[in-house]
């Protein structure tokens, strides 16, 4: 058996639809991604994530960072645990409205140009890929993983709120969920 702690980004400087598709953290995300590398090296020594692992995208990449800095480790980038694909065909525009509509089903009512229940497997694939590791990534793909690990179906299964910190056990390579990380208390995600 192996752990695997999957924390969400910290507060990005942008949210959907906003010009930046790509955005860092914001100051209180900074502050977030400092918070959370201190409560993960807080943890017992046989429970701490000994690698880092994060999604391409910026704002991942920069909550994770001061956790690989501590630790003395580089930043490993894993493309199966980064955002939800957008259907190839909707606008960057259309995209909030997409995501809230897909937040409302399950993963096989999904409307895109792939089959979303296979991905949710890719990305729950790709998480236990790296048992011992601290993996840095977005509210859809967390929600990927719980619904792998528990069966489950439905897309908003959980509200993850940033940095939140969900925990599995890697068993037999599969995903063994133990703790749901903290949830937002607001609908903004």
């Amino acid at each position: 058996m192996s752990r695997i702690h999957m924390i969400r980004h910290g507060r990005p400087a942008s949210t959907w639809g906003d010009a930046d598709l790509d955005p860092g953290l914001d100051a209180v995300g900074a502050e977030q991604a400092r918070a959370v590398a201190e409560a993960l090296l807080a943890l017992p020594a046989p429970e701490r994530p000994t690698r880092v692992v994060s999604s391409p995208l910026r704002r991942c990449r920069e909550t994770a960072q001061p956790l690989a800095d501590a630790l003395g480790v580089a930043l490993e980038i894993d493309a199966r645990v980064g955002e939800i694909p957008t259907p190839t065909a909707l606008a960057p525009d259309d995209r909030p409205a997409w995501l809230r509509q897909a937040f409302e089903g399950r993963w096989s009512e999904i409307r895109g140009d792939l089959d979303y229940g296979a991905w949710t497997r890719d990305v729950a694939q790709g998480v236990a890929s790296h048992p011992g590791a601290a993996v840095f990534s977005h509210f859809v793909a967390l929600n990927a993983a719980v619904s792998v690990a528990t069966g489950g179906e439905q897309v908003a299964a959980f509200r993850p709120d940033h940095v939140s910190v969900t925990v599995f056990d890697l068993v037999d390579s599969g995903l063994i969920l133990v703790e749901k990380g903290r949830e937002a208390s607001t609908q903004v995600l």
